[in-house]
């Protein structure tokens, strides 16, 4: 009796073991930071509204807790205005989020951006930093919209990433410091509102690698918000909350819309 029960057991761990081994070897969800404004238009200025939330955009979730950004601004008119006052704490899924609204006054792009404080992933072992940014269009100037903050790793739109129809392609080129990154990898993701079911895990995340240049190309396929995530480790090692050595993923995310021409206003006059 005593051998059955031990075999009993052995072959309940082992069990164990199989799934621990399956959960491990399966690909981590990808982290997005989210800076998502009420519109990326504004034709007759006023006020617009973003939302702060770390995240997994196409599979609505788990949201992860964010700490208070370490910086949160707005390059306009060629200069960078601190937003921190305007911080708001709020909660997504129960996770800490933030937001903040602005107004544009003038016509011309706010390119707003936020650099987080380092998250600690420890299912992947490293730190994760995101310095994610969006344009906002005020008074529909098309003017501003290619310029740089000068984020560590940054996306400079090569298109115009407001006012795009679905279907159009986003084009853009990765920097780090300032200079191109060859043959960048750069994550795609849909802000999915539950009414997108992908047929597998394959799809959650799309995949681009960027040319020798640094640039890379995405059609978008349906209207809504997409995030491009450029990723580049950190060649600085730190230590982790147990005090081992980690790395840092270092991301320059950018945030397009896209608009579907049916659910367009009518052009004024008309």
């Amino acid at each position: 009796m005593p051998t059955l029960k031990v075999q009993t057991l052995a072959k309940a761990l082992a069990a164990c073991l199989a799934n621990v081994l399956v959960l491990t070897a399966l690909p981590a969800s990808a982290h997005f930071q989210e800076i998502l404004p009420s519109d990326d238009v504004l034709p007759d200025g006023g006020k617009v509204t973003l939302d702060l939330v770390f995240t997994h955009p196409m599979e609505g979730g788990p949201t992860m807790e964010m700490k208070k950004p370490k910086r949160v601004g707005a390059l306009v008119g060629g200069k960078i205005m601190d937003l921190s006052p305007a911080l708001k704490a709020s909660k997504k899924q129960g996770a800490a989020a933030w937001s903040l609204t602005h107004e544009l006054k003038e016509p011309g792009t706010a390119i707003f951006f936020v650099e987080p404080q380092p998250y600690w992933e420890p299912a992947e072992n490293k730190y994760i930093v995101h310095y994610a940014k969006v344009i906002v269009d005020g008074f529909a100037s098309g003017k501003g919209w290619d310029e740089k903050i000068g984020l560590p790793v940054e996306i400079e739109p090569l298109t115009r990433p407001t006012g795009l129809w679905t279907g159009n392609l986003f084009r853009g080129v990765v920097l780090k410091d300032g200079k191109p990154v060859p043959f960048a990898e750069i994550e795609v993701e849909y802000v999915n509102d539950g009414a997108v079911t992908p047929p597998n895990d394959a799809f959650i995340t799309q995949v681009i690698k960027a040319d020798a240049s640094g640039a890379f190309a995405y059609a978008m396929p349906r209207a809504g918000w997409w995030g491009f995530a450029a990723l580049i480790e950190d060649d600085k090692p730190v230590k982790s909350p147990d005090g081992k050595e980690a790395k840092t993923e270092v991301g320059g995310l950018i945030w397009v819309k896209a608009t579907d021409m049916s659910a367009a206003k009518p052009a004024r006059g008309k």
